[in-house]
């Protein structure tokens, strides 16, 4: 691909993701509770979230971070920020994921927060995931790797046990070549499966793992996914809502 093709991708993809961050954060109103997600598409949403306030459209929010980036991130556009110390369920989180497949379940972790937004995740009311059209999947671990957050004492026993159910895994690396770390201090390995017959038994055996703290499956999750494509914005509802 030209340099020239790709810059025009990219811009098309930010583009996408600007029109389905402003589309969820209509939802949020004044009062609320936020969960507030980390990544790209995410950002549009923070950046939009603190320009409502700041035009008095929206008051008296507060919303608890899903990483340290985020949380600087918030501060500098405005939003004030609680914890879990007081406040124990959120009204609304809006996030974003790395893969969707057609029931709502995600693949999340990319950024490296998986821990943190699935905490946000599991107590929130309502979990909107703002996406473009190309995280969509027909089935979750097709187009992106499974990311699993381990302690470090125990990475590479882990790392042998989900290799031995069949996905090629990867010690996540930083930019300088060392593992990478979370904000809890943790590691991630990246575990390419491909494509995920049974998303269900595979979460319940990386659940059963002492040293993975937690995986990327997010299954049941996403009340709503908000999917922007070239022609416009899909609403997704999770069946039964």
């Amino acid at each position: 691909m030209s340099e020239t093709k790709n810059r025009e991708r990219l811009e098309l993809q930010d583009r996408l993701k600007q029109k389905a961050a402003s589309y969820a954060v209509d939802f949020v109103q004044s009062g609320m509770v936020l969960g507030l997600g980390t990544g790209s598409t995410t950002r549009f949403a923070l950046e939009n979230i603190g320009l409502r306030i700041k035009n008095g459209q929206l008051q008296d929010i507060v919303g608890i971070p899903s990483s340290l980036q985020t949380e600087k991130i918030a501060k500098d556009v405005g939003i004030p920020l609680t914890s879990f110390d007081e406040h124990q369920e959120i009204d609304l989180t809006i996030d974003g994921a790395d893969e969707v497949d057609p029931q709502l379940n995600l693949i999340k972790g990319g950024g490296g927060a998986l821990l943190r937004e699935k905490i946000l995740a599991q107590s929130s009311r309502r979990n909107i995931i703002i996406v473009d059209e190309n995280k969509l999947s027909p089935r979750l671990g097709t187009h992106f790797s499974l990311p699993l957050e381990v302690i470090p004492f125990a990475w590479k026993p882990e790392a042998n046990y989900v290799s031995s159910l069949g996905a090629d895994v990867t010690l996540r690396k930083s930019n300088e070549g060392n593992p990478y770390t979370t904000d809890q201090n943790n590691f991630i390995l990246d575990c390419k499966f491909g494509p995920i017959s049974d998303l269900n038994r595979l979460a319940s055996k990386l659940s059963q793992r002492a040293g993975i703290v937690e995986h990327g499956l997010f299954l049941g999750l996403a009340t709503e996914v908000i999917v922007a494509t070239e022609n416009g914005i899909r609403h997704l509802k999770r069946k039964g809502i």
